[in-house]
C-alpha cells in the first residue's frame, strides 16, 4: 500500500491474511513492514514482522488485525516455499539500511540459475533467491547512486537493473524505502486508486463489506497493489509483463 497520508491497513489485511493458508495455498510463512511516520511525512525506519505460521493462523497476524497501522507506505507477503526452507529468515518482506534509511522487499516468483556476485556490505542471510535478488538490487543501486536519489533517478536505475534479474524467471516484487513504492510484474501485479468518492467495497477472501467513506476523508488517497485482487466490486488494473510503476502519495507516477 502507498498512500497520500498515513492510512490504515486493517481492511486489506483482513482479506490478504487469509490467502496465507486458508483461501489460498500460501502457508509457508508471512510478514509485513510499514513505515513510522510523523503524521506529515513518510519516515525512514519500519516496523517489521515475520513468522513462519501461516497468515491465517499466525497469532502474530491475528494480533496485526486489530493493531492500529497508520503508514504511508506498507508491504506484505505470504509465502508458498519454492526456494529456501520454511523457516524464519526465508520470510518476506527482507529489510536492509541503505543510505540512512530502511528499504523492504518482497519477491512473488520463482529464480532459475541466479547467481550474481555479492562483493558488497548486502549479503543474504537465509537461502531464498528472493532475498539473493534484493541484496544484489541494493548492491547495484549503491554503486549507482552517493546518496538517496530521486523517485525518477531510482525508477530509471531499475529500469536498468531488473531486466537483468527478471531473465532469470517470474520476479513479481514491491520496494519501498518509506518515499515511494515501486512494483515490477513478470507475470501477474493488479493495484486499485481508492479515492474521493469513496464507496462501499466487498472483500472476496471472507464475508466482509466496508464503507470507505465511513473511514477516509476527502483529503484520503490511497494505492494497493497485489498479485490477485482483494475486492470483487473495484475496478482493479492488471500491470503488463516487464511493467515497473512507482506509486507517491497515493497515485501511480506516469
Amino acid at each position: 500500500m502507498n498512500s497520500h497520508l498515513p492510512a490504515s491497513l486493517t481492511l486489506s489485511f483482513t482479506g490478504f491474511a487469509q490467502r496465507g493458508g486458508c483461501t489460498d495455498h500460501h502457508s509457508d510463512g508471512w510478514g509485513i513492514a510499514f513505515f513510522e511516520s510523523d503524521g506529515l511525512t513518510p519516515g525512514k525506519a519500519a516496523r517489521h514482522f515475520v513468522d513462519k505460521e501461516s497468515a491465517a493462523t499466525s497469532p502474530i497476524a491475528q494480533m496485526l488485525r486489530t493493531y492500529p497501522i497508520k503508514s504511508h507506505n506498507v508491504v506484505a507477503h505470504v509465502r508458498k516455499a519454492t526456494v529456501g526452507a520454511v523457516a524464519l529468515e526465508n520470510c518476506h518482506p527482507f529489510a536492509r539500511e541503505l543510505w540512512g534509511r530502511y528499504w523492504v522487499f518482497a519477491h512473488n516468483g520463482d529464480l532459475k540459475d541466479f547467481h550474481p556476485p555479492l562483493h558488497g556490505s548486502f549479503k543474504p542471510v537465509g537461502s531464498t533467491d528472493s532475498e539473493l535478488a534484493f541484496c544484489w538490487l541494493l548492491q547495484e543501486m549503491n554503486k549507482s547512486h552517493a546518496g538517496v536519489p530521486s523517485v525518477e533517478e531510482l525508477t530509471h536505475t531499475l529500469n536498468e537493473l531488473v531486466p537483468r534479474i527478471a531473465k532469470n524467471g517470474t520476479f513479481n516484487f514491491l520496494l519501498s524505502n518509506g518515499q515511494a513504492l515501486w512494483a515490477h510484474a513478470s507475470t501477474k501485479l493488479h493495484y486499485v486508486v481508492r479515492q474521493h468518492p469513496f464507496s462501499q467495497v466487498q472483500l472476496k477472501d471472507e464475508d466482509v463489506s466496508v464503507d470507505l467513506s465511513e473511514l477516509n476523508s476527502m483529503d484520503d488517497r490511497l494505492v494497493v497493489v497485489v498479485t490477485e485482487p482483494l475486492t470483487t466490486n473495484e475496478t482493479w488494473v492488471a500491470m503488463a509483463p516487464g511493467e515497473i510503476k512507482v506509486f507517491v502519495d497515493g497515485s501511480p507516477l506516469a
